[in-house]
């Protein structure tokens, strides 16, 4: 899956607020065009940042991985959205899942630093600033069903179940299946096909 960044400004334009992008997002995310048996996705929009981008890809994909019963306190308990380390997002996330629920429980986000109990989480985005403690963070995530958001760029070492990737401009993401398998989670056949790429 690629979704093309472009600059703030283009041809002297102003660009629309962050409410108008969001939208923008939601929608352009929306669009599925069934070719051979794959979605086609792809953002033409003026003015979503990666981090934008990023952030409304990371709310969708909360809505293809189903977790396991015992991975919630309760009927009614939320789904909690992690940042580990430094939040590169400013108020996208928060634009991003604020008031929204997804199968009847409510999206929140928690900001975290390492040594906090990130196994509290269901999604857990892992912020560049955690490069050097990426191991760490996996590892002490072994045998919870946290889905796990690489954004550290690490190359040959243990990352998240999903890892994003930004190529030629291109905010992509690949899939990490056997984690997901070991972290009892169940990814939506739809969400490995958007993959660039799924690993075993």
């Amino acid at each position: 899956m690629s979704i093309k960044l472009y600059p703030q400004r283009l041809s002297g334009r102003r660009v629309a607020g962050p409410h108008l992008l969001m939208r923008k997002a939601w929608v352009l995310l929306l669009l599925f065009a069934s070719i051979s048996g794959r979605w086609c996705v792809q953002a033409e929009a003026q003015a979503l940042d990666e981090y934008q981008v990023k952030a409304a890809l990371l709310f969708n994909f909360i809505k293809f991985v189903e977790w396991p019963d015992e991975a919630f306190s309760d009927d009614s308990a939320p789904i909690v959205v992690g940042v580990v380390g430094d939040d590169p997002f400013g108020n996208a996330l928060d634009q991003a899942i604020n008031g929204k629920s997804i199968r009847g429980r409510q999206v929140v986000a928690r900001r975290l630093q390492w040594g906090q109990d990130l196994r509290a989480c269901h999604l857990l985005f892992i912020s560049p600033s955690e490069r050097k403690r990426l191991p760490q963070i996996v590892a002490s995530l072994s045998g919870a069903s946290v889905l796990t958001l690489n954004d550290t760029g690490q190359v040959n070492q243990p990352g998240g179940i999903i890892n994003f990737i930004l190529e030629a401009n291109k905010v992509r993401f690949e899939i990490n299946a056997s984690m997901a398998e070991q972290a009892r989670l169940k990814i939506s056949s739809k969400l490995l096909a958007l993959a660039k790429t799924v690993r075993n």
